[in-house]
């Protein structure tokens, strides 16, 4: 059903450079914010920054969450038999679980330790999802 997302000249490589917008967006916009968290940038409302940068961030999940969908829908069995395709996903899962935590318990008005080290595993997370993505090929 989506033999043409693999067969096409221009459909995949496409997809990828969506992705990695999407990553651009997502991973950018994490970095600018985890930075207010460890205390740079003192001058910007924690608040209106969240806003602009979360919202950013999540833009550029749905935008790689989408295009990875697709890449995958255009050759699912090859991407599970894929070890690093499966380490990836766990890191994604487990970034996710990290970032809801830290919502959860409210880090952004506290701001204390345990947020900043929170900040400190996702961007660790992130890292590695993206050195797991470009492993994918590799395996």
């Amino acid at each position: 059903m989506f033999d043409w997302i693999v067969e096409s000249a221009y459909a995949y490589p496409l997809l990828e450079v969506l992705h990695i917008v999407g990553i651009s967006l997502l991973v950018g916009n994490l970095v600018l914010f985890e930075l207010r968290v460890w205390g740079f940038g003192a001058e910007l409302p924690v608040a209106a920054l969240a806003r602009l940068s979360l919202r950013l961030a999540v833009a550029g999940f749905a935008l790689i969450l989408v295009s990875g969908l697709l890449m995958f829908a255009g050759q699912p069995a090859e991407l599970l038999a894929n070890d690093a395709f499966v380490v990836k996903m766990g890191l994604v899962l487990l970034a996710g679980l990290n970032a809801a935590y830290f919502h959860a318990r409210d880090g952004l008005k506290l701001m204390d330790r345990t947020a900043r080290v929170q900040t400190v595993v996702s961007m660790g997370l992130w890292l590695a999802v993206i050195i797991g993505g470009r492993w994918i090929a590799y395996q």
